[in-house]
């Protein structure tokens, strides 16, 4: 099937529709509204949870979905340092820094 160009335009709207609603509708509905202590506690742990979850997804889940850690040495050795510094430093963006670096350098020297 050969689109044209309403098409694509119309499909560039919806996209545009379903980026935008998970960002507006909370803001929406929480804009008048007070948001309760405890919720706002349990979220403060949602951005490290999603990171986790890819970083772990990344190293110990080949492309095949199952268990596998052959030929991520560099992302091993990258992931211990990372946890180290993000315990010292408690920020994430040198964490993920750190962690980019680490793995740059030692795919080159393993």
């Amino acid at each position: 099937m050969k689109w044209d160009a309403m098409q694509h335009f119309l499909l560039i709207l919806l996209c545009f529709g379903v980026a935008l609603a998970p960002r507006f509708i909370p803001l929406a509905f929480f804009r008048k509204r007070k948001i309760p202590k405890w919720f706002m506690e349990w979220m403060e742990f949602v951005p490290i949870c999603l990171f986790t979850s890819l970083v772990v997804k990344d190293i110990f889940i080949n492309q095949s979905y199952a268990f596998s850690i052959s030929g991520k040495g560099p992302e091993l050795i990258a992931a211990v340092l990372v946890i180290g510094i993000a315990y010292w430093t408690r920020s994430m963006l040198v964490s993920v820094m750190a962690g980019l670096a680490a793995v740059f350098l030692l795919t080159f020297v393993l």
